[in-house]
């Protein structure tokens, strides 16, 4: 019988062109979150070609959608993320800026890729149910909005990932390796003030300025800083300065803030505190406050059992094979990037890999080898909805590359990266290794029970949602 290496192999590369196609067609549709409309349509197109069942606009998202093969347990999930940035369009494989006539955003993170990467990996497992004979369940969830908008929460608020054995999914990197690292919980909420507006130098006194409101609070927070965790984090950005006059008391102004903590129930906390912030702000300027939350998600938890099983494929399938011409044109993005951040890539790799791994990686332009698997205890600063499906099954996660080491993340140059062969080659491979995972897994009931037992433990077995019951999705763009 041929291996189950071989058979991933085998039934992913039967749909190579089919499935950089589609991969391409995504890229250049480059819609962000909620309107991924046309992205949406072209999965569940693919889907429904191969055999699965496509339930659409799920959990009040029109471009959320589930898409199922086979019936009972055990049941696997993929995750698929799909959505783009603003302002980061740009022309596949060029390394000199140059933008792409889809409109201004484009998939900056590589969403295109990881959407039809588990894909590709359900199709396979579709494959190996269907000759093999194997029972049980394998899902597609289509996640819209990960980069603002948490769909995956509010999909999870919904139970719609309620019922899944195990959750797996993957995301580009410049790294062939495991996620065994955990992340920051986030919550987004929007402060508007409501004031009074006056002239400002002949009535004064009868104003009453939102501005004042909004700059008070930042102070409240910025003194708060020195008294909340360490690995916490809080920003925020303006929304609405109150308009341009300077004699005018402006009675309207508004802050958008993300609070982060290692933990979503520490948070929850957390936010409680900023809340008081702008309600003292409020007091202190005879304002009224309106506070809408607008989303968030919680840490993601990664489940040991399943990634050892993602590791035991990654080590099986092993790293992209590059071409020649893929690997010349990634080490033209190289040229382009600081030397000291290329230096601190590789500092990295020895802090967490070893010198061995470091000098065999030195000087290379795409990552050829699979790092071993390491858990971190230490959350990673940035913040993911796949937390928010850890917090409801065992879930695991896999890097894999699909671009070139040292490139930044949300920039122009992963944009064309994403969209030209070495982010193709990337997303094949995280097919394979995922696929050889939940097949695994699936054959193996007695995994599935050890990741659910370890997944109860972590996490308590209940999932604690970041935001109000009554929070909706911003599916027209930011309140």
């Amino acid at each position: 019988m041929e291996s189950l290496a071989a058979f991933v192999e085998q039934y992913v590369e039967a749909r190579r062109e089919r499935l950089i196609a589609l991969s391409e067609e995504i890229w250049r549709y480059a819609e962000v979150g909620f309107q991924e409309f046309q992205s949406a349509k072209a999965l569940e197109r693919f889907l429904e070609e191969e055999g699965f069942t496509v339930q659409k606009g799920v959990a009040g998202i029109p471009t959320a959608f589930v898409a199922t093969y086979g019936s009972g347990k055990p049941a696997i999930g993929f995750l698929g993320e799909y959505d783009a940035l603003f302002d980061l369009s740009q022309q596949a494989g060029s390394t000199d800026r140059a933008l792409f006539e889809n409109g201004t955003a484009g998939h900056g993170c590589g969403h295109n890729e990881l959407g039809v990467g588990s894909l590709a990996a359900a199709v396979a497992v579709k494959d190996y149910m269907q000759e093999h004979g194997l029972a049980g369940t394998v899902a597609y969830y289509g996640c819209p909005a990960e980069e603002d908008g948490s769909g995956k929460m509010f999909m999870a608020k919904a139970g719609i990932f309620d019922g899944l054995d195990g959750a797996l999914t993957w995301h580009p990197s410049s790294k062939n390796a495991v996620d065994g690292c955990s992340s920051l919980a986030c919550i987004g909420v929007l402060y508007r003030f409501h004031g009074r507006a006056t002239h400002a130098a002949g009535q004064p006194h009868l104003g009453r300025s939102a501005l004042d409101a909004c700059e008070l609070m930042n102070v409240g927070v910025n003194y708060l800083r020195e008294h909340m965790i360490q690995e916490a984090r809080i920003h925020y950005a303006y929304r609405d300065a109150g308009g341009a006059a300077p004699n005018v008391v402006q009675d309207h102004a508004a802050l958008y803030y993300f609070i982060r903590a290692p933990k979503v129930a520490q948070a929850v906390e957390l936010r409680e505190r900023v809340d008081n912030c702008a309600r003292g702000a409020a007091l202190m300027t005879g304002t009224t406050l309106e506070m809408t939350t607008t989303d968030g998600l919680c840490d993601f938890v990664p489940n040991q059992t399943l990634s050892q099983l993602l590791q035991q494929g990654l080590e099986q399938v092993g790293a992209p094979h590059f071409t020649q011409e893929q690997t010349a044109l990634a080490s033209q993005f190289q040229k382009g990037y600081p030397a000291a951040e290329l230096q601190a890539k590789q500092a990295s790799y020895e802090e967490d890999y070893g010198p061995e791994i470091a000098r065999r990686l030195e000087g290379k332009p795409l990552m050829d080898l699979v790092l071993p698997l390491r858990f971190d205890p230490k959350a990673s600063p940035g913040s993911t909805d796949v937390g928010d499906v850890s917090y409801v099954c065992p879930t695991a996660q896999l890097n894999m590359a699909t671009y070139a080491i040292g490139t930044p993340g949300h920039s122009w140059q992963l944009t064309a990266q994403s969209g030209c062969g070495i982010g193709h080659e990337g997303m094949l491979a995280a097919a394979k290794v995922m696929a050889h995972a939940a097949i695994n897994a699936m054959e193996h009931p007695e995994i599935l029970e050890q990741a659910k037992a370890e997944y109860e433990k972590a996490t308590g077995g209940k999932y604690l949602c970041p935001v109000p019951d009554d929070t909706k999705p911003m599916l027209d763009g930011v309140q």
